[in-house]
């Protein structure tokens, strides 16, 4: 999807005598999960069909809604990295 999309945190390890690079989570993903908050806030907000007695009743809908957003705001951003 992206041209550039690096690992968010590579670290080169030492593994019985082997350099091992792992890349670790995309860097368009650490955007996603630094996303989330904003993107539970957005649901919570604007999807008050599931306020029940008191307390938030969480469903299916809401995290893949909650995920979607997260993406979104990420794609944002990866968006405009590439200007």
């Amino acid at each position: 999807m992206y041209m550039d999309n690096p690992s968010a945190f590579p670290v080169h390890a030492k593994y019985e005598e082997e350099t091992v690079l792992n890349e670790g989570m995309t860097l368009r993903d650490y955007f996603a999960a630094k996303a989330m908050p904003l993107a539970y806030k957005i649901n919570k907000d604007t999807n008050d069909a599931n306020i029940g007695e008191g307390h938030w009743v969480w469903d299916a809908e809401d995290w893949a809604y909650i995920s979607e957003t997260a993406y979104a705001i990420a794609d944002a951003m990866m968006k405009e990295r590439e200007k």
